[in-house]
């Protein structure tokens, strides 16, 4: 038969060009056959549906299309045609739909507003492009403003408005100072997203009279700046010296001091909002909150997780932000704002909707005549998008009719088509939020076949590798493609041939006899064509004599051999590397025709050596060793690292290349191999130094490759055969010019998260790769194979893009182009990447088990056709789990057990299986995404295997002549138990084994008593049970007979136990034997893997005393005695008392501590009697007396416990005031009375206080009249008072 691979199509009637699963016009075809074949027209490229243009510049409106014959282009504006021929600012580039108005000569923009349409049309078809909305960009000046100055005391809150105007797009907003630097930013000042700047809490350093507003508009490239905001912050200090002169009584007194508040939130205001994002945007939720001190913002989403992977904080965690949203993160998101007086908190309810997204695409059709097609049109979005179809850009409904088309909702079914039916439909799915436009072709061809295989083509391949023939094809309908050997041979068939679906012909392994001419033959209902290659098969190249291991002495010689053997008809080449790099440029390295030879070896030609050999069409190698040795001693001498170099020099430079030149060190008696230049970049990654290159150690200039925008500083290491020397100081900076990238991400690859998406990833550059400011990347994709075309976003210095709405495991081709302020780095290289995998469809079929043995089985399986896998096929999982044992007949619950066999792998082996017991299995396929369903559950069933051993075998009740045996039976039987099996035998003194009897015991036995044994006498006994298969493991034992009815003949330890207490425990046994045995007791940490720990017994005492225990443990004990075959007592398990708190006397129960205590009590109370007597004789203080002598009101003391005036009681402070400080009698503070403030009675602003803490200095407050004697002080606020409450 022959065999035949096969890629299954999802549609029978789609016609493969060159078999590949893609639309014919997207087949590398010959440029004549281009030219001969008919194509509807397809759009290539258009201008994104919502344009906004520079109004300064002319308006390009793109639409480019193919097909054959060469498409015309028209256009509508605003719904109705667009005749360009009557507006001479408008001109249609030349075979190109794409218009040019002139705006540069004299055209205005705004005259060119509107929706535009373009449509491409030919003999085949009409395609349309996206509506296209045309809207110039504006940036409108700001409109004049009053803007008075924010006065606002310290710790408030503020808002400084920006109010922007409106421009298109909007504008970004900046807030700068006069010198155009950037105000700083913290948790406590920031930016919203409206543009508006937060206080949280003022502060002193934030007066300033230049928080000027910019509104950036990228699209003309201008800046429009707000009128500056003046800000003045009243600090406390700062009211110091004009609280008198400007407040009155009354204000002082309900001034207050700066307090901490709670926090209040200045945006959002309320306690709910709603917010509505769309599918696959940025979703950017803010909260600022006012309050001192400044509140810590916090996230949180009720009923849920914050998305992993795309939950970012922004603007000092103001500012939730969640990439590439989707309906899962709709729901209610809550802001927490919190200080150490209490929290706030808002919460906003997202709503995700979307836009129409493609489930599944039309894609083009080429049918021939006759044959059936379907065009699929599916999109999902929220709401739901409804689908509308037009033909060649005409609603269908009214389009003209085709018998061969019937619309069914999203499909449009096709039946027996002509070439009549070739048309371009437009599949419209929009909701309120968006639409999409997709056009599809259907091209109904009737081509006869052609070969595009250049005809006489020859082929070579080495012999016993796979031999490719080629035959590429085309035709409608599909050829049948058939291939003979030879000019008159017959068709070939068998499997020693593969034949592919693209035409190919695979010889999986050539031979000699395969040389010669092949005929490959495509026929179809319109014709038949067929052509000749040739096929050569070489002789492989090898290596006869491979280079071996040499060890060689420092100064000698080497020599390595490779001689090979080749075709007489192939050109070989002999390349030797050293550690898999070429050999160093030295002409101490010798290269011949078959050898390479290395003269006065040194330490550094240590490595590994290959040969390698390459023809046209192959290539072996072989490699070997080479270690380098000392040479004999010489008389010692002292060696060092080398010195570092100095007086580094930068000069000749240029903008990408400069040089560095050095004075070297001392090489302190062993010569400098090489220097090794190292280079920091102050701009990327300052106090970083990276390796730059290495010169030889004769060299001490080097010109250095530079990259554009970096700050380079330059040291240099000299390295000798010691090691390296410390680096040299640091040369001066040079900061090279930006230039656009050099290179582009590297490691990009694309692989699918889910099912319908495609996760694109590279490796950013590094700072110094970027080469100027504003790096970026260009991220484009296209589905392999298929007719689209390269869709691009330029994202930020990410390293990660999500494609969604993709088909499940398709390959795309991706790249990633890096850019900056400057431009674009080269092209980048494609990679071919998979969107996401599913879960496998369907289960393997035909499973079937052999077992092998009681143990062992193999399972084989069909595979499952690849189309089903959806994803990367990894393997075959085989589950399998017992259920049941035949022999006991019962159930219990098994652990399923897993195999996993990796790739496409049809069989495997089940080891470790019971023996006796029934089995269920099943098989399933595994992808990246996880397994597919199982298989239906197979039974199979193992034979009988040997048994285990018996459970246990115990030998009690010994006699004169008998013992009892009792056993169990085994834990596993592994089949149909027929008997046990007891062997016996004795063993003397000397452990010498006697004669050996042998008993048959039936199955349904438990117990024996053996008879008819010699007393005194010890056995030792071998017991195992049999099976139909064979005899089990064995258990063995020994037992003594007894040398008369009393007395026990052999010693045994018994009834040990123990008494237990915190830290020691007293350990008893009984023994029975022979006198003057020597115990010791063992010990240990139950269930502790430590070695037992052992104690002497003195004498011959049946007890004992462990110390030194810990307490609340858990310890196992037991006794023994030496000298007696070693036996021992059986183990026993005790546990120490927990640990009790040591006693300690309180202190307050003891007579003496409360005597002291009541003393002390006394004491104090006297004291204060004492105390208040002599207060009150104070009274009458000299000062009020001065007081009253100069009518003065408003100078009185102040008193201790309240901080207001009151009288003295201390001789100190019979000093007179300072003079100056007195108040007019209207009440009223007159300004050059009160200018020396508080200052001037004290030192600074702290002022002076007496030894009872009141406060000397100048005051002023309202007088109260008082009696002439008594205690009683006035009521004025002392300034101190009055500043700290003013608010």
């Amino acid at each position: 038969m022959m065999k035949k691979k096969s890629i299954p199509a999802s549609k029978p009637f789609l016609i493969l060009f060159l078999c590949q699963m893609i639309s014919a016009l997207d087949v590398p075809l010959d440029s004549k056959l281009l030219e001969e074949l008919s194509q509807p027209p397809t759009i290539t490229h258009q201008s994104p549906k919502d344009y906004i243009v520079d109004p300064r510049e002319n308006i390009v409106i793109q639409c480019e299309a193919k097909g054959k014959p060469p498409p015309s282009f028209s256009w509508t504006r605003n719904g109705t045609h667009f005749d360009i021929d009557k507006d001479a600012q408008v001109t249609m580039k030349p075979n190109s739909g794409t218009l040019v108005i002139n705006i540069m000569n004299g055209g205005k923009a705004e005259a060119y507003e509107g929706v535009y349409q373009c449509t491409a049309r030919n003999e085949r078809g009409a395609a349309i492009s996206n509506n296209i909305v045309i809207r110039p960009s504006r940036s409108p000046l700001w409109t004049k403003e009053k803007l008075e100055p924010h006065q606002v005391r310290e710790g408030d809150s503020l808002v400084l408005h920006c109010r922007p105007p409106v421009g298109l797009p909007p504008p970004i907003i900046f807030w700068m100072d006069n010198a155009f630097q950037r105000l700083p930013q913290s948790e406590r000042v920031s930016q919203g997203l409206n543009g508006d700047l937060y206080f949280s809490n003022v502060q002193p350093e934030d007066t300033r009279e230049d928080y000027i507003c910019y509104a950036r508009f990228n699209h003309t490239q201008t800046i429009q700046q707000k009128q500056p905001i003046s800000v003045k912050v009243f600090s406390l200090d700062s009211l110091n010296d004009t609280i008198a002169a400007n407040l009155s009584d009354t204000d002082i007194y309900g001034a207050k001091p700066v307090t901490e508040r709670q926090p209040v939130l200045l945006t959002p205001t309320g306690s709910t909002s709603t917010k509505v994002e769309l599918r696959g945007n940025v979703l950017l939720l803010e909260c600022i909150a006012a309050g001192l001190p400044t509140p810590v913002i916090r996230w949180i989403k009720e009923g849920g997780e914050l998305p992993a992977n795309r939950t970012f904080f922004e603007n000092f965690k103001k500012t939730l932000k969640i990439i590439d949203v989707s309906e899962a993160d709709s729901g209610n998101y809550k802001c927490i704002a919190r200080n150490t007086l209490g929290s706030v908190h808002h919460v906003i309810s997202v709503t995700v909707k979307a836009a129409p997204y493609w489930i599944t695409a039309p894609r083009n059709l080429v049918l021939s005549p006759g044959e059936d097609g379907t065009l699929i049109c599916r999109a999902n979005g929220n709401p739901k998008p409804s689908i509308s179809w037009l033909a060649n850009g005409v609603p269908i409904a009214i389009a003209p009719e085709d018998p061969s088309r019937k619309v069914d909702g999203d499909t449009i079914i096709f039946s027996h088509v002509q070439e009549r039916s070739s048309a371009v439909y437009q599949c419209n799915a929009s909701n309120e939020y968006g639409y999409l436009l997709a056009n599809a072709f259907v091209n109904v061809l009737a081509e006869p076949p052609r070969i595009l295989t250049p005809a006489n083509k020859l082929y070579q391949v080495i012999a016993d590798s796979p031999a490719l023939l080629d035959c590429a094809y085309f035709g409608s309908p599909k050829p049948e493609i058939e291939w003979f050997k030879g000019v008159k041979g017959s068709i070939l068939r068998g499997n020693e041939y593969v034949f592919h679906d693209n035409g190919t012909l695979e010889i999986p392994v050539a031979q000699k006899d395969s040389t010669g001419t092949y005929t490959c033959v495509a026929r179809n209902e319109l014709g038949k064509i067929q052509n000749e290659v040739h096929l050569e098969i070489k002789d492989p190249t090898m290596i006869i004599k491979q280079p071996e291991y040499k060890v060689v002495q420092r100064y000698g010689q080497v020599s390595f051999e490779c001689i090979i053997k080749h075709d007489s008809t192939l050109l070989p080449t002999v390349i030797w590397l050293k550690d898999n790099d070429e050999l160093p440029d030295d002409e101490r390295f010798l290269v011949g025709k078959d050898n390479l030879t290395i003269m006065n070896v040194t330490d550094k030609d240590d490595g590994t050596y290959t040969c390698i050999v390459n023809t046209t069409l192959d290539s072996v190698s072989a490699s070997a060793v080479l270690t380098v040795v000392a040479a004999p001693p010489t008389p010692a001498i002292i060696y060092a690292r080398p010195n570092p170099p100095f007086d580094l020099e930068l000069t000749g430079q240029l903008e990408r290349s400069i040089e560095l030149s050095w004075i070297p060190g001392d090489e302190n008696n062993s010569p400098i191999t090489h220097f090794v230049i190292e280079y920091e970049d102050g701009l990327h990654e300052p106090g970083v130094w990276h390796y730059q290159t290495e010169v030889p150690g004769t060299q001490t200039t080097v010109q250095l490759k530079l990259s554009p925008y970096v700050n380079y500083s330059f040291r240099v290491v000299a390295v000798n055969k010691i090691g390296r020397s410390q680096p040299s100081e640091p040369s001066e900076q040079y900061l090279t010019k930006s230039a656009s990238p050099d290179e582009n991400p590297a490691n990009v690859q694309g692989i699918g998260s889910e099912p319908d998406n495609l996760v694109i990833t590279w490796e950013s550059l590094k700072g110094f790769q970027s080469n100027g400011p504003g790096l970026q990347y260009k991220v484009s994709w296209r589905q392999k194979d298929v007719d689209d075309e390269w869709t691009s976003v330029i994202v930020a210095n990410v390293s990660k893009y999500i494609v969604s709405g993709t088909p499940t495991f398709v390959p795309y081709e991706i790249k990633v182009q890096a850019l900056n302020d400057l431009g674009y780095a080269p092209e980048p290289s494609e990679v071919i990447g998979h969107s996401g995998e599913d879960l496998p469809m369907v289960a393997p079929g035909n499973v079937q088990v052999h077992v092998i043995n009681s143990t062992l089985a193999k399972v084989h399986w069909d595979p499952v056709p690849l189309k089903t896998v959806r994803g990367h096929l990894q393997g075959y999982k085989v589950y399998y789990w017992k259920v049941q044992s035949l022999s006991r007949r019962s159930r219990r619950h098994v652990e399923k057990k897993i195999l996993t066999f990796r790739g496409n792998k049809t069989f495997g082996m089940l080891p470790g299986l019971e023996p006796y017991s029934s089995y269920k299995l099943n098989v399933r396929v595994v992808n990246g995404k996880g397994e597919g369903p199982a298989s239906p559950d197979k039974v199979f069933k193992t034979p009988e295997g040997v048994p285990s051993s018996p459970s246990y075998l115990k030998i009690t009740n010994p006699t004169l002549d008998s013992l009892t045996l009792e056993w169990g039976s085994p834990t596993h039987p592994n089949g149909v138990l027929t008997s046990y099996i007891l062997k016996f035998q004795p063993i003397n003194n000397t452990h010498e084994l006697g004669p050996l009897v042998e008993i048959r015991i039936p199955a349904n036995e438990s117990s024996l008593i053996l008879k008819n044994l010699n007393y005194s006498t010890r056995y030792k006994f071998y017991f195992n049970a049999q099976t139909s298969v064979g005899s089990g493991s064995q258990i063995t034992e020994e037992a003594v007979t007894i040398m008369d009815e009393v007395q026990p003949l052999y010693p045994r330890i018994r009834n040990v136990t123990t008494a237990a207490a915190e830290t020691y425990a007293n350990i008893s046994w009984e023994y029975e034997g022979p006198d003057h045995a020597n115990f010791y007791v063992e010990y240990g940490v139950a269930g502790s893997k430590e070695d037992w720990k052992k104690e002497i017994v003195n004498g011959s005492r049946s007890f004992f005393v462990l110390k030194g225990l810990t307490p609340g443990t858990a310890y196992k004990v037991r006794v023994g005695a030496e000298g007696l075959s070693g036996f021992r007592s059986s183990e026993d398990v005790f546990e120490t008392g927990p640990a009790m708190a040591s006693r300690q006397v309180d202190i307050a129960t003891q007579g003496w501590f409360i005597g002291l205590m009541c003393a002390v009590a006394l004491l104090i109370l006297i004291l204060l009697i004492v105390c208040f007597i002599r207060r009150n004789k104070g009274g009458k203080y000299p000062v009020k007396e001065k007081e009253d002598a100069h009518a003065d009101p408003e100078i009185q003391p102040m008193k201790e416990d309240d901080g207001t005036f009151g009288e003295y009681s201390d001789a100190e402070d019979h000093k007179p005031l300072k003079k100056g400080s007195r108040t007019p009698s209207d009440r009223t503070v007159k300004k050059e009375d009160s200018d020396d403030s508080l200052v001037d009675y004290g030192e600074g602003v702290n002022g002076q206080f007496n030894e009872d803490g009141s406060f000397i200095g100048q005051y002023s407050g309202k007088k109260e009249k008082e009696p002439a004697e008594g205690n009683e002080s006035s009521e004025a606020p002392s300034p101190v008072n009055a500043m700290n409450s003013f608010v």
